[in-house]
């Protein structure tokens, strides 16, 4: 089923150490190898090595990428539900780990609401165990997390608050989807965008069933927020993440009142991809190529840490100097504040930062605004 060449370069591009290769033989179903596919064990290169096509990242770095994202949606869910995040043998690993931020139980007055964030944060708790035990000692632990002032930040930039305004995101089911709303087109399109880099097939194989489960989380929020009558909140948040991910006018609100839009596709019915760069540029509430913000303070874990087209770096941790952050510089010795700064207000860093002035004919919320109004 599976030749030599395509073992070894799976085994090469899986994992970090011996231990992980020896984790993926059981995963791809390779136990029964024999002497030679022990041989082959032993003397495959790590993932951190140069990939045998040095076309791209590896699939761990690739998956550990993953791995941040579903920290950062685990946690907003959780906490969202109980006010309790991730348990402790959920978040250690390689690179800097960090705390959490922000977060407390949303008082639901909607069952079925409340039984659908239930059910996607028992998903996404479950992302997280998968990807960890998929890479293994390669997996990275949980960066810092920001879901409190992070969320106000990405409220002003959208238009749906002023600057120094409040935005609790927890306070009711209305705020509690459009912070979902957030996350989950954006999980959807980050999923799409890295596919065609993983080589392993039965890491991509795991990666189109996160997909579709992403994809069932943003129809569910999607579906929900139409219901509400909140298309024109939906539709400044779309416009917020267009004008961070890129000059190109991709994202989708969900319609307007007499039109639903509840799948956001071109026109062959497709949904758009995006690559870790424009994803990071959403996550830390910055176009601008930096490695850090937002709702990751002190940036991601891992090798894909830098938004824009930063080239992957393979410690993960922020530079002195590094353009962007509003910090000097950090070293090991003390956590990069980046966009919140020290003393600094995060919604004013953000809000600077961005300078949000996203009009784009029909699809500006200014117009669905008129258009409701009418």
């Amino acid at each position: 089923m599976f030749d030599q060449s395509f073992i070894t370069k799976a085994i090469s591009r899986s994992a970090e150490n011996g231990l992980d290769r020896r984790r993926f033989f059981r995963t791809a179903g390779l136990t029964g190898l024999g002497v030679g596919g022990a041989a082959m064990l032993a003397t495959a290169a790590p993932a951190h090595a140069a990939p045998m096509d040095t076309g791209g990242p590896s699939d761990s770095a690739i998956l550990n990428f993953a791995l941040n994202l579903e920290y950062l949606e685990a946690e907003f869910y959780l906490r969202a539900i109980d006010g309790q995040g991730l348990p402790s043998n959920l978040v250690g690993g390689t690179g800097t780990p960090g705390g959490v931020t922000g977060g407390h139980a949303v008082p639901f007055k909607t069952k079925a609401i409340e039984l659908y964030a239930r059910e996607i944060a028992a998903d996404e708790k479950a992302h997280v165990a998968f990807l960890r035990t998929a890479l293994g000692n390669a997996a990275v632990s949980r960066p810092s997390i920001d879901i409190g002032a992070s969320f106000t930040a990405a409220a002003v930039a959208a238009g749906l608050i002023k600057e120094g305004e409040p935005f609790d995101v927890y306070e009711s089911e209305e705020n509690f989807l459009l912070g979902a709303f957030i996350f989950e087109d954006v999980g959807v399109t980050a999923y799409k965008g890295a596919a065609p880099l993983i080589d392993n097939k039965t890491f991509l194989d795991a990666a189109a069933g996160l997909l579709a489960v992403e994809a069932y989380h943003a129809g569910i929020i999607r579906t929900n927020l139409f219901a509400k009558g909140l298309q024109v909140p939906a539709m400044a948040i779309s416009d917020a993440r267009d004008s961070l991910d890129g000059p190109d006018d991709l994202d989708q609100g969900i319609g307007t009142t007499d039109e639903a839009n509840l799948v956001p596709t071109d026109a062959n019915a497709l949904t758009f991809s995006r690559t870790p760069g424009q994803v990071l540029n959403i996550v830390y509430l910055n176009p601008e190529p930096v490695r850090s913000g937002g709702f990751f303070p002190n940036g991601v874990n891992g090798e894909l840490n830098g938004s824009g087209t930063l080239a992957a770096q393979p410690s993960g941790a922020m530079p002195g100097g590094a353009p962007g952050t509003g910090v000097e510089g950090s070293g090991a010795s003390g956590p990069d504040m980046g966009l919140i700064g020290a003393g600094g207000g995060i919604a004013a860093a953000a809000a600077a930062a961005l300078a949000i002035q996203h009009k784009k004919g029909a699809k500006s919320a200014a117009s669905n605004t008129a258009a409701q109004s009418e």
